[in-house]
C-alpha cells in the first residue's frame, strides 16, 4: 500500500498447522540459512511474582519443528522516502531494527518505474497519458532510477543503502510496460527491459518479483488503450495474460542473470483469498488462469495483505485477532489454489502487510506494534519464507501513517523517530531463534505464545496479551536444560489517545517524545533479569508483549 493506492516434496516444515510442502532444501529463502546465537542482554535483577498463575505455557522442548527464515523481518522503501543514504540518523535505526531484506521500488510505483532512466526521458515506446483507477486517461506520472533529487531515492543509492544497513534486496520489476508499451512486442520488450536490470545488478540481488497487483484497478496498466497496442492484448488484463508475460519475463531475467554468473528467484503475484464474487473480474480467476499458462515457473508466490478492512476505525481487539485469522486464512487458502490447481507447492512470501485501520491513530500506536508482533508470530508458526513490511516512512496522515518511522512531518518529533512497531520489531527478532517449537497456551484465549530455540542453546519465547487484563503466566519448557536466569523485556502502552496510545514502554524505560518509544535506550535498555528457582514466572499486563530469554543449562524443571 502506498500514498498513490487508494488506499512437492515433503520435507521438514515450519508449521504447527497444516503441513507447508517445501524442504528447506528446496526453499529458496532458507538456502542461506544460517544458525543463530543469542545474546544475554544487560539486566537488573528484579523480584518474581508471588501471585498464583492465570495462565500456563507449555513448550514442546524436544518438538523443534523447523528453521526459521531470516526474511520475515522484512520491510519495504518507496521512492519518496529521501535519498537515504546521506540520512545517518534513518540509516543507523535501520541497523537497528535490521530487517534483514528491504524491497524496492515498492507499492504501485514499480508499474512506472524505469530503473535506468534519467527524469523526464522514459522509453520511447511508452504513452504520455495511462488509465488511473476510474478508467479515465491522466498523464502517466513515471518514476526514474537515476533521480537524484533529494526527496526521492536513486536506485544506486538503493544499492548502498542496503551495503551501509547490512541488509540484501527483493527488487519488484515494471510488469505493466509490457502492458501499456506501444512497441510491436511490448512483453518481449518489457521482459528484455527487466533482463538489462538483472544484468546490471551483477549478482547483487536474488530475489525478484515479476509486478506488482497488476490484477487491480489501481495499476498501471490494469487497462490499456488497445488502439495503441500492437500485440491485440485485451483493454483489461487478465491471468492467462500476466502468465503468458511471467513466462517471457523469467525466461529472460534468468538468462540475464545466468550471463553474469549468478542464481537468481522469480516470484509471481497470487490471489489471497477466495475472491469468486469479487468487484475486480480479474481476481476472480486470476490463480488458475496464471496457472494454466505458468505452471511451475515461479521460485515463490507473492501475496500482500493488509488485515484489517479498508478505511474502517477499526478496534484494538478487531486489529489483535486479525493478525492470527488473516496469516492463517492466507496460508490455508494458498495451499488450496495451488493444490486445486495441481502445480508445486512453493514458498509463500507476503511482501506487503500491516493495516488498514484509520481514524484513531491506529497505524502509529503500541497496538500496531502488538500487531506485529503477533504477525512476525503467525507468519513462523503457518510456514511464511519472506515477509516485508509497509514501510520504512510514508506519510503521517494525522496518525493513518503505515511509515516505522517519521518522515519529517509528524508534529512534535524529529525527523526518523521510530515508531511503537519499531520496538516490537526489533526485539521480536533479538529474542526469537532460528528454530521453532510448538507451545500450548491454556487459561486465557486473550493470551498466545510463540516459541523457539536458538543454535547456541538459548530459549526464546514471545508472550502477547491482546486481553486487558493482566494474567500471571507460569512458563513450562519441558525437558530443556534451563541455566540460572531468565530474562524478559515487557513492552506496554500509555495512557494517551484512548485505546491507541502512540507511545511504548519498554520495563522501566519510556518513550524519549510525544510518541515512539526509548531508542535513546534502546542498545542499553536493560533486561529484567530472574533467577530460575525451579518455576518460571512473570506478569503479563493487558495489552502487553513479553520477550522471554531463559538461558541453557542443565537444570530440568521439575
Amino acid at each position: 500500500m502506498d500514498l498513490f493506492r487508494f488506499q512437492i516434496t515433503v520435507g521438514i516444515i515450519l508449521t504447527l498447522g497444516i503441513p507447508l510442502s517445501v524442504s528447506a532444501e528446496e526453499n529458496c529463502f532458507l538456502k542461506d540459512w544460517k544458525s543463530k546465537s543469542a545474546t544475554i542482554p544487560p539486566y537488573k535483577e528484579a523480584a518474581k511474582t508471588t501471585a498464583t498463575p492465570t495462565v500456563i505455557i507449555t513448550i514442546s522442548a524436544g518438538d523443534t519443528l523447523g528453521k526459521v527464515s531470516k526474511y520475515l523481518y522484512g520491510n519495504n522503501v518507496n521512492l519518496w522516502m529521501s535519498q537515504m543514504v546521506n540520512e545517518p540518523a534513518l540509516l543507523n535505526r535501520i541497523c537497528l531494527l535490521s530487517p534483514n531484506i528491504i524491497r524496492f521500488p515498492g507499492g504501485n510505483i514499480t508499474n512506472v518505474f524505469f530503473w535506468n532512466a534519467a527524469v523526464d526521458q522514459p522509453p520511447a515506446d511508452v504513452p504520455d497519458s495511462l488509465y488511473n483507477n476510474q478508467g479515465k486517461k491522466v498523464k502517466a506520472g513515471y518514476w526514474y532510477g537515476k533521480n537524484t533529487d533529494s526527496w526521492t531515492l536513486s536506485l544506486d543509492n538503493y544499492y548502498q543503502m542496503l551495503e551501509m544497513t547490512d541488509n540484501t534486496g527483493i527488487i519488484c520489476v515494471n510488469f505493466s510496460y509490457s502492458r501499456y508499451g506501444t512497441g510491436p512486442n511490448p512483453a518481449a520488450t518489457a521482459a528484455h527491459y527487466a533482463a538489462e536490470w538483472v544484468r546490471y545488478d551483477d549478482g547483487r540481488t536474488k530475489y525478484w518479483e515479476i509486478g506488482n497487483e497488476d490484477f487491480a484497478p489501481w495499476q498501471a496498466g490494469y487497462k490499456i488503450d488497445t488502439r495503441r497496442n500492437q500485440e491485440g492484448q485485451p483493454e483489461i488484463i487478465t491471468g492467462t495474460i500476466y502468465g503468458k508475460h511471467f513466462n517471457v519475463f523469467a525466461d529472460s531475467m534468468r538468462k540475464a542473470a545466468q550471463g553474469v554468473g549468478s542464481t537468481i528467484y522469480i516470484g509471481a503475484q497470487l490471489i489471497e483469498d477466495p475472491v469468486g464474487n469479487s468487484w475486480i473480474p480479474p481476481a476472480r480467476t486470476w490463480n488458475q488462469e496464471f496457472f494454466s499458462q505458468s505452471g511451475n515457473a515461479a521460485d515463490f508466490f507473492i501475496v500482500h495483505n493488509y488485515f484489517t478492512n479498508y478505511n474502517e476505525n477499526s478496534s484494538a481487539e478487531v486489529i489483535l485477532n486479525s493478525a492470527i485469522t488473516r496469516t492463517t486464512d492466507i496460508m490455508n487458502y494458498m495451499k488450496r489454489t495451488i493444490s486445486e490447481n495441481q502445480v508445486l507447492q512453493k514458498p509463500i512470501a507476503l511482501t506487503e502487510w500491516n493495516i488498514f485501520a484509520v481514524g484513531s491513530k491506529q497505524s502509529c500506536s503500541f497496538i500496531s506494534g502488538m500487531h506485529a508482533a503477533v504477525v512476525l508470530g503467525e507468519l513462523v508458526k503457518n510456514g511464511y519464507s519472506l515477509a516485508a513490511r509497509w514501510d520504512l516512512a510514508n506519510g503521517y496522515d494525522n496518525g493513518n501513517d503505515h511509515g516505522m518511522f517519521n518522515q519529517g512531518d509528524e508534529p512534535g518529533v524529529p525527523k526518523w523517530n521510530p515508531r511503537p512497531a519499531f520496538f516490537y520489531m526489533a526485539y521480536f527478532q533479538k529474542f526469537y531463534g532460528d528454530y521453532t517449537m510448538n507451545s500450548t497456551v491454556t487459561g486465557d484465549s486473550d493470551v498466545v505464545a510463540y516459541a523457539s530455540n536458538f543454535s547456541s542453546g538459548e530459549m526464546g519465547v514471545v508472550v502477547v496479551n491482546k486481553g486487558e487484563s493482566e494474567q500471571t503466566v507460569k512458563l513450562e519448557p519441558g525437558n530443556y536444560g534451563c541455566g540460572e536466569r531468565y530474562y524478559i523485556y515487557s513492552l506496554t502502552g500509555g495512557d494517551d489517545n484512548g485505546d491507541f496510545s502512540q507511545v511504548v514502554y519498554v520495563n522501566d524505560y519510556g518513550p524519549d517524545y510525544t510518541s515512539g518509544g526509548p531508542i535513546e535506550d534502546f542498545k542499553d535498555a536493560e533486561a529484567y533479569a530472574y533467577l530460575l528457582e525451579d518455576i518460571i514466572k512473570f506478569v503479563s499486563p493487558g495489552r502487553s508483549v513479553q520477550y522471554v530469554l531463559i538461558e541453557k543449562g542443565d537444570h530440568i524443571m521439575p
